[in-house]
């Protein structure tokens, strides 16, 4: 069996005392019995999977275990009291990692949440795996701006604070482990902690772990600046110990004078701590004020300012050495009372004064306010909330702190929009881009260069070619193809065909095509509004006039425009519907249907047609709330809270009655359109067809498909509800981009 490090209770031949060490992560996590249970099953399984690596021979790395490891994760966390969900993904994560457990099994033997854990985890590991060389060569300024765009997209990718403090626990470990390793990996593992994980747990405001990752990066990149001030507060360890003593005895005796319950001891402090102070004030360690400090814990904030007195009565505080964190908490929410004074000797003293509350806050950060109680253990999700939004709450309000990596301040704020507006993409070298969301591989192309934008042919996302309008998410590693030569295609800058997203894109395209020869921007003009107008079955139109409501000298003038991309063919759509609207057809009712609150017809709701429709007293909904109809006798449809104990009898006693509805903008006119569709016959043609038109909002009233089995051809006949031109315009080249279709245009009956 494996035999574990001394530290462990160990049985007589070596091996783990398994119940031992559960008795201990109980109490450490204070852990119910069947929670126990469960973790129990978790240490089994890592252990078992580890030994059978072991007769295999199939080792992962030469001095590793993943069963060491996962007890170790365990006793990190179990020291934070996380719950057991997590305990369990810790325990089997390496595992998992190293490929002895497959995510299958464990989903099988332990449940989806622990698996799920894992699998969040793994994913976060792709910074590890993808991360570029930034090596010190590497101007600092640019190595900053890298490691930024990966803490970034490691907080996209998380949407449970347990995995990142799994993904803690995991790295570590890993850094502890280094020790051992050569240097290039030693190097390696504390660049990415120093980068990306110290300043993590800095944001979570677990500042123990935070200063333990510091302290060992720290010792890896500047061993030679780490040894000195080891040695340093080395040679006046014993020195300083016997004042600090002093210094306690005397604090605690006027605690007790005072009456205040309070506890008193010597505070450590981390050596990358000093090295970052004295970087930043230019100063020697001499005159470093906190090498000697105390640390006062007290009940109330009252007592922390009556304390403070009592410190600065005893002794003369060194002016500008007073910072009131409790007044103004730290952005990481950090709250202490800091002073230095000249205490006995005439020796500088820092003392901290806090709460017992504003102490575990200051160690355990997230964990010691939120320890997952009101849980939902099925779900993952906390009581009355659900959807990413909820899930990842703690992380958009840490997302606002500022930061400091290194003793400099980020170039920019982290904004907890970024979570929802922005993704994070691999270059094929590892660097990572940013971009909005909905962004394409053309966006991304021209975010590199100018030039790959302009010679870009196609892309690989994750090594499978993908369309150039392909959506990027967050981790895709993105490769652009290109040309030898400079050819943008036009469609790039048509907004229906959605190859571009971002405006600085579209401007280097439209920027192109204007400094090509008028006349081929007439031809290319000419060319895209006749395919356009022919394909909405506007063949015989008054382009002249349509020139001129542009406010257009001439024809040519409107072709050239819209072949540089001045004029976008949206405006040009939007023109010719203003001039032939009666052309389009009758207006068709609404499915939208106006409610009356409050004497006013100022909301609106989907789904009841022309019903009349009226808000339900005894729920009282409003617009954001989930909501369903009933349909009364004689009084229109009732529309209720979904949760409303009145909706939940009725669909129990009359689900006849019940509708779907949902909340609504202000009815706009729409239009009846019949649209022809002609495509080669596949399997799955009529569903992608009508996925499309939902996912774009667009209402089918009527359908018709005609079959030929020789030809293997559909012709299709949807009749849908359409606001305009440019919003048709879209309709149909989406259609005419789905696998098989030959052609969708806008049908006239003669």
């Amino acid at each position: 069996m494996v035999q574990v490090r001394k530290n462990y209770p160990r049985l007589a031949d070596g091996t783990l005392d398994r119940e031992a060490w559960l008795r201990h992560i109980q109490a450490m996590a204070k852990l119910d019995g069947g929670t126990l249970v469960t973790l129990r099953k978790a240490v089994e399984m890592s252990e078992d999977a580890e030994q059978k690596a072991i007769d295999a021979e199939n080792i992962w790395a030469e001095g590793t275990s993943s069963f060491l490891t996962g007890l170790e994760m365990v006793e990190i966390l179990a020291d934070l009291q996380i719950d057991g969900e997590a305990l369990c993904a810790a325990m089997l994560y390496r595992a998992v990692r190293e490929k002895r457990l497959s995510l299958k099994t464990v989903s099988e033997e332990m449940g989806e949440t622990i698996a799920k854990l894992i699998r969040g985890v793994l994913q976060m590991a792709v910074i590890r795996s993808r991360t570029a060389d930034t090596g010190e060569e590497k101007q600092r300024g640019a190595v900053e701006e890298h490691s930024e765009n990966i803490r970034r997209m490691l907080v996209a990718l998380v949407d449970d604070v347990r995995v990142a403090l799994i993904k803690l626990a995991e790295r570590t470990c890993a850094i502890r482990a280094s020790k051992k390793a050569d240097e290039a990996k030693r190097r390696r593992v504390a660049r990415e902690v120093a980068d990306v994980y110290a300043p993590l747990a800095h944001r979570l405001g677990i500042g123990h772990i935070k200063w333990e990752l510091e302290d060992l990066a720290f010792r890896y990149l500047e061993p030679d600046d780490y040894m000195q001030i080891a040695r340093l507060l080395d040679e006046k360890r014993l020195a300083r110990q016997d004042y600090i003593d002093d210094v306690l005895s005397l604090l605690r005796n006027e605690l007790a004078k005072a009456e205040i319950e309070g506890e008193v001891f010597g505070r450590a402090k981390h050596i990358y701590s000093i090295w970052r102070k004295m970087r930043r004030k230019n100063i020697g360690f001499s005159q470093v004020y906190d090498i000697r400090a105390v640390r006062i814990l007290v009940p109330t904030v009252r007592d922390c300012y009556a304390v403070l007195g009592i410190v600065h009565n005893l002794w003369r505080n060194i002016p500008n050495e007073f910072d009131d964190y409790i007044a103004s908490p730290k952005d990481n929410g950090y709250r202490s009372l800091h002073t230095a004074v000249i205490g006995p000797d005439r020796k500088v003293l820092e003392v901290q004064i806090r709460t017992f509350a504003m102490h575990e806050e200051a160690e355990y950060g997230v964990c010691a306010h939120w320890r997952y109680k009101g849980t939902d253990k099925k779900s993952g999700q906390l009581d009355g909330q659900d959807g990413y939004e909820q899930k990842i709450s703690w992380l958009r309000q840490v997302l606002d702190w500022h930061e400091e990596v290194g003793g400099n301040p980020l170039q920019e704020d982290l904004q907890a929009s970024d979570v929802d507006t922005r993704i994070y993409v691999f270059t094929p070298d590892g660097h990572v881009v940013d971009l909005p969301r909905g962004a394409t591989p053309l966006d991304f192309a021209y975010r590199i260069h100018t030039e790959i934008g302009h010679r870009c042919r196609g892309a690989k996302v994750d090594g499978r070619i993908v369309p150039l309008n392909h959506e990027l998410q967050t981790a895709n590693q993105v490769e652009i193809l290109t040309g030898k030569r400079e050819a943008p295609s036009r469609d790039w800058i048509s907004r229906s065909m959605g190859y571009i997203t971002t405006s600085r894109a579209r401007a280097k395209v439209i920027h192109w095509f204007k400094q090509q020869a008028r006349d081929q921007n007439i031809a290319e003009g000419r060319t895209i509004l006749d395919g356009e107008f022919k394909q909405l079955a506007l063949a015989d139109f008054d382009f002249e006039k349509l020139a001129k409501k542009l406010n257009m000298h001439s024809l040519d003038d409107l072709y050239a425009a819209v072949g540089a991309g001045d004029v976008g063919v949206g405006q040009v759509l939007n023109a010719a519907q203003r001039m032939v609207k009666v052309e389009q057809g009758e207006p068709v009712p609404s499915l939208t249907a106006p409610v009356a609150r409050d004497g006013h017809a100022d909301v609106y709701i989907d789904g009841v047609g022309n019903l009349l429709t009226q808000i339900a007293r005894c729920c009282n909904p409003v617009p954001g709330d989930e909501i369903m109809g009933y349909i009364t006798q004689g009084r229109g449809v009732s529309i209720h809270r979904k949760d409303c104990a009145n909706m939940l009898r009725m669909q129990s006693d009359e689900p006849e009655r019940i509708l779907q509805v949902e909340w609504a903008e202000k009815p706009t006119e729409v239009y009846a359109v019949e649209i022809m569709v002609e495509a080669y016959d596949r399997h799955g043609l009529l569903r992608d067809v009508t996925t499309m038109l939902d996912s774009q909002r667009i209402n089918i009233t009527a359908m018709q498909t005609h079959s030929n089995k020789h030809k293997h051809t559909v012709d299709m006949v949807i009749t849908a509800e359409i606001h305009n031109f440019e919003e048709l315009s879209h309709v149909l080249h989406r259609i005419n981009q789905l696998p098989n279709v030959a052609s969708a245009k806008r049908r006239i009956l003669h």
